[in-house]
């Protein structure tokens, strides 16, 4: 199904603001989120990365490697790291140069990992999936909410009976309790200022980031100025435990940052699992 351009099709957008969004300190996230997901997920895995068990009296009987699918994969972070842990991995995206980069990763590796250039509002292989999940905030920018629903209702048909789904996204709590106007930090060579509006009674976050290059950077040249505006749709815990009841999920657990904590005032994230 085709779908209308919205501001995240811009591949552009994505190349420019890849150093800022995907620096070395989000990158050292990744084993801690890929244990959680195992956890979560129940899963008799090896977190040390040994090869899965073989049959010795059949050394041909290979344990059959859990299937995961990552929404939104972009890079491959999670997607890599939960490859190493001896997941079969699926990622999807459509930034067609994120994917690029994520194959060649994955075949210097050796893991075993596809990447999908296609849209997760259609994406879906029925009954397919152990664990799939979307993380690092890739939720609710769709400008249509029932694109939202539909991503929920594609992974619940994707997983297999008694897989679970874990979307790890900015709750609405969160987003009120830290709310700021106005930031700027540099990074990567950039100044990135950053600009934050409340809309809707809070049912979503106006975001505006310009990005003023420090140095020549390719073909971004010292003091060129990149903008980006864009809007978040917020979930409260409660929405979004709805939206995966509405899609068919049984037991729903809700988490507060990947080490397991309560969702409360001291929460980092909201993480939802649901369980098919």
């Amino acid at each position: 199904m085709p779908y209308k351009k919205e501001w995240f099709n811009d591949e552009e957008f994505w190349k420019s603001f890849a150093p800022i969004m995907f620096d070395a300190a989000h990158w050292q996230e990744v084993p801690a989120a890929a244990d959680s997901l195992v956890h979560f997920a129940s899963l008799d895995l090896d977190l040390e990365r040994r090869p899965f068990s073989v049959n010795a009296e059949n050394p041909e009987n290979k344990t059959e490697k859990p299937r995961c699918l990552d929404q939104c994969c972009g890079f491959g972070r999670i997607s890599l790291e939960m490859a190493r842990r001896g997941f079969d991995v699926t990622g999807v995206d459509i930034t067609e140069s994120y994917l690029e980069t994520a194959k060649d990763d994955a075949a210097y590796e050796n893991l075993s990992a596809e990447f999908i250039r296609e849209d997760v509002r259609s994406f879906c292989r029925k009954n397919y999936f152990d664990l799939v999940c979307n993380v690092y905030t890739s939720f609710g920018y769709f400008e249509n909410p029932a694109d939202d629903a539909r991503v929920v209702k594609n992974a619940f048909d994707s997983l297999k009976p008694g897989g679970i789904y874990v979307i790890e996204t900015l709750g609405k709590e969160i987003a009120v309790r830290d709310f700021v106007q106005a930031d700027w930090f540099e990074r990567a060579g950039f100044y990135v200022l950053t600009a934050y509006e409340a809309a809707d009674s809070w049912s979503s976050l106006k975001n505006r980031w310009i990005l003023i290059s420090q140095t020549d950077q390719g073909k971004i040249k010292r003091g060129s100025i990149i903008e980006k505006n864009f809007t978040q749709r917020l979930y409260s815990a409660d929405a979004l435990q709805r939206l995966f009841r509405d899609s068919g999920f049984g037991t729903i657990e809700t988490y507060g940052g990947w080490d397991g904590r309560n969702y409360d005032e001291d929460a980092a994230a909201l993480i939802v699992t649901g369980r098919k």
